[in-house]
């Protein structure tokens, strides 16, 4: 992990490594997209076979394993898993869904003018296709993440994809109630929720986190199947004053064993502490091969001039995860995915158990959106209807405008009705 000062005789090096990192986009798929476009094109034209194929190759899947992992396979799973776990799990559902029921948009109208009524409803997505990986790591908290709310939005249909589908996986798929399970990882798996096949009819949107190859599909299926967003690699920023360099480097180390390419940032401008945290980082990283390599490649301490600096430079960045002080520093925050407050908030926490969803933005799209949230699953259609005599008060508004704009039959839409 690398200490620069944006300030003195490395202030150059130090706004060169910012500028790499707040140049990042959320990924960069140009060199798989030529793959992931043939594969889209065998899936869409072949179907099962299509899917199959590439199932066999990049999934593990055997020529007499079938496409659909049943309930029975998610209950012998279930029954499986340990108490404790199964526990764990009932608690993360349960906090998950608490979190989605508070977040879900309500029903409303109002009268600007008598006779005039303006509103909302809303309504869910018709069917929903859940991305959950099963590379590096089993994720059965990303199903539960992803599944969840699509449950509370009210979504008809929703399934679930996963390559080589762990034990953990099929367990808390039986605990959230999924009878859709298909076993295909990959770019395949997002062309057929994207554009069905003769065993995975399509979905209305697919969400959920993925490695390059999945992100790359995601965004090119998006003209035609809605997507939550594109996801890069894990990113993590603590920006303390005077943290605890211990729980600081816990969570540096925690969020850079996802992947080689997670992005681990301290930013103070507390110089101690940055020393401090460094050699935290340093002896916990010892035999963590994934973190030790971000860390080595990614992992900065920037010291700033002060703390206003500071704040800045955080807001600039927009991280996934972001920890601060206390809960009053939420003042100045403006841009970040989700945020972590105080030293007995880890973030580990919101990956797992909180509530508040951990499919978050990367690559500075904090800037534009939060995490996936039961919003993602609901559509809110307005609504607004006229009585005569409030059509004649507020009509001839309308028809000022539209003439104004040369649509002179958006005005006798209105002229008419007034008579």
């Amino acid at each position: 992990m690398k200490i620069l000062k944006t300030f003195g005789e490395n202030a150059a090096a130090a706004q060169k490594a910012i500028a790499q990192v707040e140049s990042r986009g959320a990924v960069n798929t140009a060199k798989v997209d030529a793959t992931v476009r043939t594969i889209l094109a065998d899936v869409r034209q072949g179907g099962d076979a299509g899917v199959r194929e590439y199932a066999v190759r990049f999934d593990g899947l055997t020529a007499e394993q079938p496409l659909l992992v049943t309930r029975e396979e998610m209950q012998t799973a279930w029954e499986a898993t340990s108490e404790d776990l199964k526990a764990a799990m009932r608690l993360a559902q349960a906090n998950i869904r608490a979190f989605a029921e508070r977040q879900l948009p309500r029903a409303w109208s109002f009268r600007p003018v008598e006779g005039m009524e303006v509103g909302q409803i809303v309504r869910p997505l018709g069917s929903v296709g859940c991305y959950v990986p099963g590379g590096r790591y089993p994720l059965p908290s990303t199903l539960l993440m992803t599944a969840t709310p699509a449950q509370v939005a009210g979504v008809d249909r929703i399934i679930v994809c996963s390559p080589k589908p762990a034990r953990e996986t099929m367990a808390a798929a039986y605990l959230a109630g999924v009878t859709e399970f298909y076993r295909i990882g990959g770019a395949q798996a997002i062309a057929a929720m994207a554009y069905g096949t003769e065993t995975i009819a399509p979905v209305d949107k697919i969400v959920g986190p993925g490695n390059l190859y999945v992100t790359a599909a995601k965004v090119a299926v998006s003209s035609e199947t809605g997507i939550d967003m594109p996801a890069g690699p894990t990113e993590i920023v603590v920006t303390s004053e005077k943290g605890d360099s211990s729980g600081i480097a816990a969570d540096l180390v925690a969020q850079a064993e996802h992947d080689p390419d997670a992005l681990p940032i301290l930013i103070t401008n507390n110089a101690q502490l940055a020393e401090e945290v460094a050699l935290e980082v340093k002896r916990q990283s010892q035999g963590n091969d994934i973190a030790q390599q971000s860390l080595a490649a990614q992992g900065y301490a920037f010291v700033t001039a002060d703390v206003e600096e500071a704040r800045e430079l955080t807001n600039r960045l927009a991280p996934e995860h972001l920890t601060v002080d206390t809960g009053a520093d939420l003042r100045w925050v403006k841009n970040a995915g989700s945020v972590f407050i105080g030293h007995h908030t880890p973030q580990s926490m919101g990956d797992y158990i909180s509530g508040p969803n951990h499919v978050l933005p990367t690559g500075r799209t904090g800037r534009i959106r939060g995490g996936l949230s039961v919003l993602d699953y609901v559509k809110i259609i307005t609504v607004q209807q006229y009585t005569r005599d409030a059509l004649r008060e507020v009509g001839p508004h309308t028809i000022a405008l539209a003439e104004a704009e040369g649509l002179v039959g958006h005005a006798e839409s209105v002229r008419v009705r007034m008579r």
